[in-house]
C-alpha cells in the first residue's frame, strides 16, 4: 500500500464487511461502514452459520479472531439428521468430539464478535446508501438517501442480495430460483416443544420427499429455527395475507398432506408467524469489467443458492480483500489481485450451489429423487439461513 492512507467506504455491516474492516484496522488502515440498520440490535440476523475451516475458519484468523469464535461456536451442533417424509430416520451424523470443520454459530453472535473488535465509530447506523458512482480521477462516490454524497478511494459493496453498489459495476439483478423458504421459530424447544427437540437433535434435522423440504436448526438458547422449502410459484400465497398465519399455515399443511404427524408439528405448533423468503440468485458467472475505486464482496457479488457456503465465501471474500489492500502499493493493483481470485472461485461455487439445489430439490413430487447419496455433504446444505438483503 502506498505512503498516503486511503479512504475507504464499506456498504453493509454483514460478516464479510465486518471481518473486512478488522483486518484493514488491523493494518493500521482506517474504514467507515455504512450500514441503513439503526443499530447492532434493531433486527434479528437470521440462523445458524456452520464456519468451514477453509474459508470461513480461515478469514477468522486473519482477523485474529478465531480462538474468540470458538469459545462461542458450537462443535457438537455439526449433528445431522435425514428423515424421508414418514420421518424415517435415513442417515444420522455425528462429529467426533475434537471435530472443528464446520463448528456452528448463531449469526448474531458472530455478528456481535466481529462488531466488538472493531474501533469505536467505525460502523455509522442508520446511514443508506442510495447509490455509488464513479469519478474520473478513480475515486467513487456514496450518494446517502439524505442527498448528501461523500467522495472516497475505495468503496466496498458488502451490502447483500440487493445491493445498491452492485448497479455501479453491473446490471444483474437477482431472479427468481424457484424455491421457497417460508421460515418459522420455536423457542425453549426441550421444554416446550419436546417433539420437535426429538427431531432436530443437537445440530439440524431435515426431512425431504421430491420438490418438498422440513429443515430444522437448532440454534443457541433453546432457540430452533425452521425452514418450508418447495419448489412452486414465487405468488404461492396467491389469495392469502401472509400475516393471516392461520392462512398461512393452513396452505402450507396443505402442501405436505401426507406427511408424517410429528414432521407436521413443524407447520403446525410453531411459535408467532410465518416469514415468506424467496430464493433468488445472481446469474452464472456474475462477472464485471474492472472500475476503478470500487468492488464487491458476498451476496453482493455472487448470491447462490443458500447450501452452506455464502457466509463462509464472504468472510473468506472480506480478508482476502483486505489484504490485497494492505499488500499492494495501489488500490487498483489490489483490486485486480482481489478480483482475478475471488470472481473464479465465486462462479465454481455458485455452479456447485445450482448443481446440489437442483438434487436436492428436483422438480418432481416423486419420493424417488429424494435421497442421491453421492451428493450429501456433512450437514444438510438447505441450512444456513435467509440470505442478508439490506
Amino acid at each position: 500500500m502506498s505512503t498516503t492512507t486511503p479512504r475507504i467506504a464499506i456498504v453493509g455491516a454483514g460478516p464479510g464487511g465486518l471481518v473486512c474492516a478488522r483486518v484493514l484496522e488491523q493494518h493500521g488502515v482506517p474504514v467507515t461502514v455504512f450500514e441503513h440498520e439503526s443499530g447492532p440490535n434493531s433486527r434479528s440476523q437470521g440462523g445458524t452459520l456452520d464456519i468451514h475451516e477453509d474459508t470461513g475458519q480461515v478469514a477468522l484468523r486473519a482477523a485474529g479472531l478465531f480462538d474468540r469464535f470458538l469459545a462461542l461456536s458450537r462443535p457438537e451442533s455439526q449433528e445431522w439428521r435425514l428423515y424421508d417424509r414418514r420421518a424415517t430416520l435415513i442417515r444420522h451424523d455425528q462429529a467426533d468430539e475434537d471435530d472443528l470443520s464446520r463448528p456452528e454459530i448463531d449469526r448474531g453472535q458472530l455478528r456481535a464478535l466481529l462488531l466488538d473488535s472493531l474501533s469505536p465509530g467505525t460502523v455509522r447506523w442508520g446511514h443508506s446508501v442510495r447509490a455509488v458512482t464513479p469519478l474520473p480521477q478513480g475515486t467513487a462516490r456514496l450518494h446517502h438517501h439524505d442527498d448528501t454524497v461523500e467522495d472516497f478511494d475505495l468503496v466496498i459493496g458488502a451490502d447483500g442480495a440487493w445491493s445498491r453498489v452492485r448497479p455501479a459495476l453491473s446490471d444483474a439483478q437477482p431472479a427468481y430460483s424457484g424455491i421457497t423458504m417460508v421460515e418459522a421459530h420455536f423457542d425453549d424447544v426441550d421444554h416446550r416443544h419436546p417433539g420437535i427437540a426429538r427431531l432436530v437433535g443437537r445440530g439440524t434435522m431435515s426431512a425431504k420427499a421430491g420438490h418438498r423440504s422440513l429443515v430444522l436448526q437448532r440454534n443457541s438458547d433453546g432457540h430452533v429455527r425452521a425452514y418450508i422449502n418447495f419448489r412452486g410459484p414465487q405468488d404461492w400465497y396467491s389469495g392469502l395475507g401472509l400475516a393471516d398465519t392461520e392462512a398461512v399455515r393452513a396452505r402450507l399443511l396443505a402442501q405436505y398432506q401426507g406427511w408424517d404427524e410429528s414432521l407436521l408439528d413443524i407447520l403446525r405448533d410453531n411459535e408467532g408467524g410465518f416469514i415468506n423468503r424467496p430464493m433468488c440468485v445472481l446469474p452464472i458467472p456474475h462477472t464485471w469489467q474492472r472500475v476503478p475505486g470500487i468492488t464487491l464482496l458476498g451476496d453482493a457479488a455472487h448470491l447462490m443458492p443458500p447450501v452452506g457456503v455464502g457466509a463462509n465465501l464472504a468472510l473468506l471474500d472480506g480478508a482476502e480483500l483486505a489484504r490485497a489492500v494492505v499488500g499492494h502499493p495501489t488500490l487498483d493493483e489490489a483490486l485486480d489481485a482481489y478480483e482475478s481470485v475471488m470472481l473464479p472461485r465465486a462462479t465454481d461455487n455458485a455452479k456447485t450451489a445450482q448443481q446440489m439445489l437442483t438434487t436436492l430439490m428436483p422438480d418432481t413430487d416423486s419420493d424417488d429423487a429424494a435421497f442421491p447419496d453421492a451428493i450429501w455433504p456433512a450437514k444438510d446444505p438447505l441450512d444456513s439461513g435467509p440470505a442478508r438483503t439490506s
